[in-house]
């Protein structure tokens, strides 16, 4: 079974890191990965959106309206990336906003009519509240909250325990447990899953 995963931020969110341990997880089971990056202006604040096509892909990239599910670290980034997701995907969405740097001094988006543009266009839409996550784990973790939520969702072709190995792995054992508890945090928030 094939799953193109599209994961998009802000620079400095750990999207990157976060396709690597996705990918190196359906790795870890055999499956057939390729991914590719759009690094843009990372190192500023900007647009970060990473590939990941698990199970046969020809390409690296995902091709409009073909991501099984779409995981956004931040809001702005997750409407911006809209038009990738298939009309029956998943979208995983953290309600944190980072306002762009071409924004300062304009009085940035309103997250309010962003959020309701994505509501409105996406019928599988999961929104975990980016406050929450904060006060439960550190702020540089959110991004393994939500590969947290999406794995409890069954958006991901790996389980927790893959997931898990794969941070094992990649952190010495503080930074892993860190970035654990932020996946349980993540699988939590999931539960209590609905259409916002």
């Amino acid at each position: 079974m094939r799953t193109d995963c599209l994961i998009v931020g802000v620079g400095g969110q750990g999207t990157i890191l976060a396709s690597r341990i996705v990918g190196n997880a359906a790795l870890s089971l055999g499956l057939d990965v390729r991914g590719s990056e759009t690094i843009g202006m990372a190192q500023r604040g900007g647009s970060v959106a990473s590939h990941i096509r698990v199970g046969g892909a020809s390409s690296p990239l995902i091709s409009p309206g073909g991501a099984d599910v779409i995981l956004a670290f931040e809001l702005c980034e997750g409407a911006r990336a809209l038009p990738y997701l298939a009309r029956d995907g998943v979208m995983i969405v953290c309600d944190r906003v980072i306002q762009p740097y071409s924004s300062a001094g304009t009085g940035g988006y309103d997250a309010a009519a962003v959020m309701e543009g994505v509501a409105s266009a996406v019928s599988r839409l999961c929104v975990l509240d980016g406050s929450y996550i904060i006060e439960h784990c550190r702020v540089k973790c959110l991004n393994m909250a939500v590969i947290g939520a999406a794995v409890a969702l069954g958006a991901l072709p790996c389980s927790m325990g893959d997931i898990e190995r794969t941070i094992d792995a990649r952190f010495d054992s503080r930074r892993s447990d860190m970035n654990k508890n932020a996946l349980r945090v993540g699988a939590e928030l999931a539960k209590s899953y609905k259409k916002q």
